[in-house]
């Protein structure tokens, strides 16, 4: 099967060909380093499945470049392998079209396994991936919207209100809104304890 690769570490792309070299049914076909080039790269090489890391430094990130590689004429299936395991990233790259989500900390065999089950079609995750969806699906908590998990990050960063709302293209009045709703949802009254919340339930993470 024809691989491409998407991390904007180069040692760990390299260390990634080294690895997947020694498999008599996989060939690395192309690699990139930022979701532009990778775009471009998988339109021309029309790998079977795409490695995709999450943050790709400058540029549109992990998420956006799935969701525009599945939305090509003949996609190829997308496999997320990480470091990053909150509910936010796992829960926007699926719903991206990502086919599965592996971390990075994970055994080759279980790296091997997870590419040929995704060019099969098939979902694959991490065990501790799986785990956290599983209790996510049984005590669901504070149902954050999109929006709302964006605004708290932009908490965590240290943007205030104006400049919430300059990001989101939102009036001030509306980050407020938001607002209030986080605090309901999360059960505290400050920005303070919103952030610290969202972390410790793994909702969002610190940049």
């Amino acid at each position: 099967m024809r691989l491409f690769l998407v991390d904007d570490h180069p040692v760990v792309r390299a260390g990634l060909v080294a690895l997947l070299g020694g498999e008599h049914d996989m060939e690395v076909v192309g690699e990139a380093a930022d979701g532009e080039d990778a775009l471009r790269g998988i339109a021309s090489r029309e790998p079977d499945v795409v490695l995709m890391d999450l943050q790709l430094g400058e540029g549109i990130d992990g998420v956006e470049a799935t969701r525009r590689v599945r939305e090509l004429p003949s996609p190829p299936q997308v496999l997320v392998l990480t470091t990053y395991e909150t509910d936010a990233d796992i829960v926007r790259a699926i719903d991206a079209g990502a086919t599965g989500y592996l971390l990075k900390a994970c055994p080759p065999e279980e790296l091997f396994q997870g590419i040929r089950a995704a060019a099969r079609g098939e979902t694959v995750l991490s065990p501790r991936v799986a785990t956290r969806m599983m209790r996510r699906m049984r005590d669901p908590g504070p149902a954050l919207s999109a929006r709302e998990v964006e605004i708290l990050e932009l908490l965590a960063s240290g943007a205030g209100n104006r400049e919430i709302a300059r990001r989101l293209f939102i009036t001030e009045a509306t980050v407020k809104t938001h607002l209030v709703h986080i605090y309901g949802k999360l059960g505290v009254d400050t920005r303070t304890a919103a952030v610290t919340a969202a972390v410790e339930r793994r909702l969002i993470r610190l940049a």
